[in-house]
């Protein structure tokens, strides 16, 4: 009876030991996607990193930290920057970059996602700083490149790649906006007034061509007064003194006569 109940608990005792071996062994199973990687340390130590597919990291022995391949975007929250001429403005920029080394990006640096962001966020301030108000509003492409060139830099030791940076919003304060309202109503003016003066000057020689004609057209200019009359005389409300040249009364018998004859 004694021996029947060792051999059932050596046997009870064997599949216990064989259950938690298959069940460690199946723990080290794990399924990495495409667009992951997993990176291993064995007894703290990196060993390598693994994936995409079914792998397989030695219990105990080994741990794995998974970091993701796609990229990634961040928005960097508004901020206020002063200008090279001392006016503030809001600017929010976004992000986009994509962990290339996925083991410098778990051993160099604690958190590479909120580090990216703090990165950005400093070189907008250190690269609008050394502008001017003009500059920044017209010069966005060149003020996202030069902060991927200084993010870029600073990054590429982590593993971090930085694929492009956006200027999303430049805002200015409530009373820039009000002078750049007031100097765009201005130059509106400007160009309404030199349009209309360079109108007065072709017209002001087009009537100077039509005054040279007359002069040398006999009777022309009192010809053109009887048209203006007759143009006046239309409304039949309208009362017309005329106070005639004494040369008028001359060409007005020398018509008669040749009609007449």
């Amino acid at each position: 009876m004694a021996m029947e109940q060792w051999l059932i608990w050596t046997l009870v005792g064997i599949g216990l030991v064989l259950f938690f071996v298959a069940a460690a062994f199946l723990a080290g199973i794990k399924v990495v996607l495409e667009y992951e990687r997993l990176v291993i340390f064995r007894l703290g130590k990196y060993k390598r990193t693994i994936g995409p597919g079914l792998v397989y990291v030695f219990p105990v022995l080994e741990s794995g930290k998974k970091v993701d391949l796609r990229i990634i975007t961040q928005d960097i929250p508004r901020q206020e920057v002063i200008t090279r001429d001392n006016i503030p403005v809001l600017a929010n920029t976004v992000v986009y970059f994509k962990v290339e080394r996925p083991e410098d990006a778990i051993i160099k640096i604690e958190n590479y996602v909120y580090a990216v962001r703090q990165y950005t966020q400093a070189a907008l301030r250190d690269t609008i700083g050394t502008m001017e108000l003009d500059q920044v509003l017209t010069e966005r492409d060149n003020i996202a490149l030069d902060i991927r060139e200084i993010v870029d830099k600073e990054t590429n030791e982590w593993g971090i790649d930085i694929k492009g940076i956006k200027i999303q919003e430049i805002e200015l304060p409530a009373e820039m906006k009000r002078a750049f309202a007031m100097q765009a109503e201005a130059e509106r003016e400007k160009r309404a007034i030199i349009i209309k003066a360079e109108g007065e000057k072709i017209a002001a020689k087009q009537f100077a061509s039509a005054a040279e004609v007359m002069a040398k057209v006999p009777g022309a200019l009192q010809l053109r007064t009887l048209q203006t009359i007759r143009d006046i005389a239309q409304d039949p409300s309208e009362k017309i003194v005329i106070f005639m040249p004494s040369e008028f009364s001359g060409i007005a018998s020398e018509v008669i006569k040749r009609t007449k004859k």
